[in-house]
């Protein structure tokens, strides 16, 4: 997701830096759990980077967990993975496999920590997903939108909130 605006591009990630600076501010009583994605779209090491990318366009999103034969989460791919390590090259993306295009390992979090931790987690490591993970089982994923989403509600309730109080000490007393 990208907004052109007149100075240029602001990215996903951005919005994500300039809302942690605000973390402090807001009330974030909420847990990973509780805004992450409990539909993960997976993919195993051996398929393909076309299969990945068929994946992804038909389940509508923009990465996919890999997965190893003991159904673990061993790595992850992306949108920009596959830009950047197919589609820059003149092979066929049914050459390319999974294993040799994903990106590992994959940044976890748990299912308990708070949506602060997950942002200062995707800031830190530099990534627009968290794979979230309880006792070694993989049980959703946590994604920039999902973090926008929550933020974006989190700032209209303080606006609202913002406005009910500067009406009610404005108003004169009967």
């Amino acid at each position: 997701m990208s907004v052109l605006i007149l100075d240029g591009l602001i990215l996903t990630l951005d919005i994500i830096k300039y809302k942690n600076r605000y973390l402090m501010l807001i009330v974030m009583p909420k847990n990973v759990s509780e805004i992450m994605t409990v539909k993960i779209e997976n993919i195993g090491l051996e398929d393909t980077a076309q299969a990945a990318a068929r994946k992804m366009k038909e389940k509508n999103v923009s990465s996919l967990v890999v997965m190893d034969v003991n159904n673990q989460a061993v790595g992850i791919v992306t949108e920009r993975d596959l830009v950047s390590q197919v589609c820059c090259h003149e092979a066929s993306s049914k050459e390319y496999i999974i294993r040799h295009v994903m990106s590992s390992p994959v940044a976890t979090i748990d299912p308990d920590s708070t949506v602060e931790t997950a942002a200062s987690l995707m800031q830190q490591n530099k990534v627009k997903h968290l794979v979230v993970v309880d006792e070694n089982k993989t049980v959703g994923i946590i994604t920039s939108s999902n973090l926008i989403k929550y933020l974006d509600g989190q700032l209209e309730l303080d606006d609202a909130n913002a406005k009910i109080l500067a009406t009610a000490f404005s108003e004169e007393p009967m």
